[in-house]
């Protein structure tokens, strides 16, 4: 049975979702092909006729990861005014999203898996990274443009890594440890973050 072309684009973006979500939860290699157009709804045999690989998959899922928490991002910016970097840091840098990662960031959740990859997935990563900057830069402090932007890279920088360290250790007081040191290493008060998504 033929599925018309709204259908079509229909299963494919649901297709992206589900693969966004499982690719930050799981890795690239975590879930296979089968699993993850069962988890769509969907079945194996129509995965080859929406994509040519597994890895443009990848990369494809990548970039809206990317895109969606971006404009995540954009929007807290804009609603938050003054208090915008405070907002942002409390929420990355928070249990709940230490423990949503696949609702979470998708720098923190991709970018190890991504080094791995060929050159879409890491294209669509650069592309994606590049937002985040930019909003960054407007947000943290700095005389020039340069030096917001080098401010931009060492923020974003210890904020995905941190979230990656309290992700990775077993002992949930180091965890907490490790966002509370990054909160206050990028000038938040210690003490209890906001609830929130990144």
């Amino acid at each position: 049975m033929r599925v018309s072309k709204e259908q079509a684009a229909e299963n494919r973006r649901r297709v992206v979702e589900v693969a966004s979500a499982l690719f930050r939860e799981r890795g690239f290699n975590g879930i296979g092909v089968a699993d993850l157009m069962k988890e769509a709804g969907l079945t194996h045999g129509g995965f080859y006729g929406q994509f040519a690989s597994k890895e443009d998959l990848a990369a494809e899922a990548c970039a809206h990861a990317m895109e969606v928490a971006a404009e995540r991002w954009r929007v807290s910016a804009e609603t938050k005014g003054d208090e915008a970097l405070t907002a942002l840091l409390d929420s990355y840098l928070s249990p709940r999203h230490r423990d949503r990662s696949a609702a979470g960031c998708p720098i923190a959740a991709l970018g190890i898996d991504v080094a791995r990859q060929g050159g879409v997935a890491r294209s669509a990563f650069t592309r994606g990274l590049r937002p985040f900057l930019d909003g960054l830069s407007r947000l943290v402090p700095g005389r020039s443009a340069e030096a917001k932007r080098k401010a931009a890279l060492t923020t974003l920088s210890e904020m995905v890594g941190a979230l990656i360290l309290a992700r990775a250790v077993d002992d949930p007081a180091l965890s907490e440890e490790i966002l509370e040191a990054a909160r206050t290493s990028l000038g938040r008060p210690s003490g209890k973050p906001e609830a929130g998504d990144a």
